[in-house]
């Protein structure tokens, strides 16, 4: 067996247990979002020098200030967003990428937003490698969405927001879902808000700390 051969198989035993202990072993019952986390090599969209841990349950930093979120609040906010497949999805910090790539599996459509230019085009270019053709990544202020490709039946922001922008709001369908994590810089609740016609139901998934999101609606940089 060639070494990047051998390489791949143990990446793949370690998404295996990552998705089985992590994942499905906290509570996440949705098979989709299962296979796709099963399916979705995360060692790509981490820096070289810390792939030997991509499979770990926690965080790890990216450049740029940013983080790849832990893999059990990946899961869960996609599990969250109650995907179908037939959904136009924005994604708010596009960050590495790999989030994009779980979406991008699930949905029809994705657009993703990030401040970071150099962010965005390193997650273009494992995107591009993995074949994900659904994903559309824009470089600018994701806090405004992104009104040309709206309305959305799903939109996600993977990082902090002191309130819920009005602006997101706006851009959902109106039998949408947002989620995201809201509160102080330090410390947030991970919110779904789900919309009836304009009427919006909240629900707190539970406590979570995200970096901030800068930006118009956002935190000041």
């Amino acid at each position: 067996m060639r070494p990047s051969t051998r390489n791949e198989e143990a990446y793949l035993q370690q998404r295996l247990r990552m998705v089985e202990r992590q994942i499905r072993g906290r509570g996440i019952r949705d098979l989709q979002v299962l296979e796709a986390m099963e399916g979705i090599p995360r060692h790509l969209f981490v820096p070289r020098s810390l792939a030997a841990e991509a499979y770990e349950d926690f965080p790890l930093p990216i450049g740029e200030g940013q983080t790849i979120s832990q893999p059990y609040i990946v899961a869960l906010m996609t599990e969250a967003l109650a995907l179908t497949g037939g959904e136009r999805v924005l994604e708010i910090g596009t960050g590495s990428g790999y989030q994009t790539a779980i979406l991008a599996g699930l949905a029809r459509t994705v657009v993703s937003i990030e401040r970071s230019e150099r962010l965005s085009d390193a997650a273009r270019t494992v995107l591009d490698r993995l074949g994900i053709t659904n994903a559309t990544l824009v470089v600018g202020d994701g806090t405004r969405g992104h009104a040309e490709s709206a309305p959305f039946e799903r939109i996600l922001a993977t990082g902090s927001l002191p309130r819920v922008p009005e602006t997101l709001l706006d851009q959902l369908t109106p039998s949408g879902i947002l989620v995201l994590p809201v509160g102080s810089r330090h410390a947030q609740e991970l919110r779904r808000i789900e919309s009836h016609d304009g009427v919006y139901r909240e629900e707190d998934l539970g406590a979570c700390r995200f970096v901030p999101l800068i930006g118009e609606s956002g935190w000041p940089s």
